[in-house]
């Protein structure tokens, strides 16, 4: 798992709870990197699990709650950071439509070496975007946080509605459907 993941996770948590918490939750976990990232390294995503569960038990939430509002953070950041991948794209519907095809391809160019989840559309109207994700890391709820923050993003929290089905198949897919509402 690449190293801004985990970079923003620690910002995230000492934005939203406190730079105390964020240093209990790195020291109380038992981490293979003692919890020293940087942005382009590569950590094993057990110490990601290790965080998050360190954190709900500091804080008292759980642990899907926790990472929807990480992938919300993160969403934010990326559109921070990567303005590009904004340019031109008129809402979520379509901006969700190309994180495999668009986004994931410049994500590797830069990180040849990322693992990243798959998300296979199945369905692309103008009105409909049905996609499954795919991790062998099993992040859904994080997914979920960064669709979520996408459609915010873009302004369409009354005109965008955003559902979510787990499907019974090997490797806990989800898939993830937009609808715009007419």
């Amino acid at each position: 798992m690449k190293g801004i993941v985990f970079t923003k996770f620690v910002e995230m948590v000492e934005e939203q709870f406190s730079v105390g918490i964020a240093s209990q939750m790195i020291d109380s976990s038992d981490l293979a990197s003692g919890g020293a990232y940087t942005a382009v390294g590569t950590y094993d995503h057990a110490e990601m699990a290790a965080l998050v569960t360190r954190l709900s038990e500091l804080t008292g939430q759980p642990v899907p709650e926790l990472l929807k509002a990480y992938g919300r953070f993160l969403f934010g950041q990326f559109a921070r950071l990567y303005p590009v991948f904004f340019e031109g794209v008129p809402g979520s519907i379509e901006f969700s439509s190309r994180i495999e095809g668009v986004i994931h391809v410049e994500v590797k160019k830069l990180y040849p070496d990322a693992e990243l989840p798959s998300f296979e559309v199945l369905e692309h109207t103008p009105e409909r975007l049905r996609m499954v994700y795919r991790s062998e890391r099993h992040l859904g709820d994080l997914a979920e946080g960064l669709l979520d923050a996408c459609i915010a993003h873009f302004g369409e929290r009354e005109s965008v509605s955003l559902q979510r089905e787990n499907l019974n198949e090997p490797g806990a897919p989800v898939c993830f459907t937009l609808i715009r509402k007419i």
